[in-house]
């Protein structure tokens, strides 16, 4: 090039003067064009981007040029950037919520508060009067919940961390499956959760606790992890059995006995509600156990996965799903009407007459060709079992 026009900018402190003898002398506050204009022979032009001075063509090396952007001498900063404050505090407020994001869908939320509503709907069976409910009630059942939430995320995350390639075709969200999320990184936090959970428990002393804890690692980690003669979850049976237990005996008798035993220091009594909640909860967990196999047919028959879904066929699956839950809710209907508590009875037995038809009237609309709508379907199922626990401390 015979000559190269820049805006004006400062030198770097190298590129302060050429030669004295027949060149020019470019003070740093002058351009390059002011500089040139002093003597007619003096060119500058950007080899390579390297600055050098032409005279007589010949050539002479003085200096390398910034070579990313036109630098603004008053400011220091590119022509038409932004401040890097601004930059920084945006790119790390989005970090954050893609953190966070990120997290709340590797916890299966559903799983969360379906653990701390049920822990919480049988620790009110402990509850005799209305003095029971003090600050040494909220402590207690605070303590449980926490442990039982770093339980339930390391059970989770367990299972994502064996389910990798089924989960990119059932659940592709799922940031192992995305990509969002390392191998390394779910290892750590699975790892995290578990030593967290164990202990809390430990440290608040309740052997109620610390038992419920332990068998949920146990089954949690045989349901999900690869290795021979565990991975229960290749068996329908099996895989329902690992559920129910959770689901339907540790959460009920566990959590009670913390209460009763632990928190209120009472001797272990088995009351009729509790019996109900043990269960009503053992059909529900059946449901679940079964149900949630159904949106996944496609990756747990590739991957060789035999559930109920798989070896029965979804829409055999579904209705046994929904004749169990309608059996259930009969049920509770009958317990309810037996009741010697009338606004038991009541509450008992309009409740789950709703919840009964809400379930029928859903499940005959439902299109089982869609994927969407049976997953929608499968999240109302938790939400039934929400309402129960909500019901469950009614039972008189």
């Amino acid at each position: 090039m015979d000559s190269l026009l820049l805006r004006p900018f400062s030198f770097p402190p190298r590129l302060r003067c050429f030669s004295s003898r027949g060149g020019c002398c470019v003070p740093t506050q002058y351009s390059i064009n002011q500089a040139c204009k002093t003597t007619s022979r003096c060119r500058v032009g950007r080899s390579q981007g390297r600055l050098v001075r032409q005279t007589h063509g010949k050539s002479t090396y003085h200096g390398r040029l910034h070579e990313r952007s036109p630098i603004n001498a008053t400011s220091g900063h590119s022509i038409g950037s932004e401040p890097p404050e601004a930059y920084d505090s945006t790119n790390t407020w989005k970090s954050i919520l893609s953190s966070f994001d990120a997290f709340y869908r590797f916890s299966r939320p559903h799983t969360v508060i379906g653990t701390t509503i049920s822990i919480f709907s049988v620790s009110l069976l402990a509850i005799k009067d209305l003095s029971d409910i003090s600050p040494l009630f909220v402590t207690g059942l605070l303590k449980a919940v926490v442990a039982a939430l770093f339980m339930n995320v390391y059970i989770v995350g367990l299972n994502q961390l064996f389910d990798i390639e089924i989960d990119k075709v059932n659940k592709p969200y799922l940031p192992l499956a995305s990509g969002e999320y390392s191998v390394t990184t779910g290892i750590a936090i699975v790892s995290a959760f578990a030593v967290m959970s164990f202990c809390v428990g430990w440290v608040v002393g309740s052997w109620p606790l610390f038992w419920a804890l332990f068998i949920s690692f146990i089954l949690g980690t045989a349901y999900s992890i690869n290795i021979p003669f565990l991975r229960w979850k290749r068996f329908a049976v099996v895989a329902a059995f690992c559920i129910l237990a959770v689901r339907a005996v540790i959460v009920q008798l566990a959590f009670f006995l913390h209460m009763q035993t632990f928190v209120f220091n009472r001797p272990a009594n088995f009351s009729r509600p509790l019996i109900f909640a043990t269960a009503f909860m053992s059909f529900f967990s059946v449901v679940i156990a079964l149900f949630k196999d159904i949106p996944d047919i496609d990756g747990d028959r590739i991957f060789g996965i035999q559930s109920f879904s798989v070896r029965l066929g979804q829409m055999r699956v579904f209705w046994i799903c929904v004749y169990l839950l309608e059996m259930a809710y009969s049920v509770a209907m009958v317990i309810g009407a037996t009741s010697s508590c009338l606004w038991s009875k009541f509450v008992t037995v309009l409740g789950h007459a709703i919840l009964a038809s809400v379930l029928w009237n859903r499940a005959r609309s439902l299109d089982l060709m869609s994927k969407a709508a049976i997953t929608s379907f499968y999240m109302f199922v938790w939400k039934l079992f929400y309402a129960e626990y909500l019901l469950i401390p009614l039972v008189r």
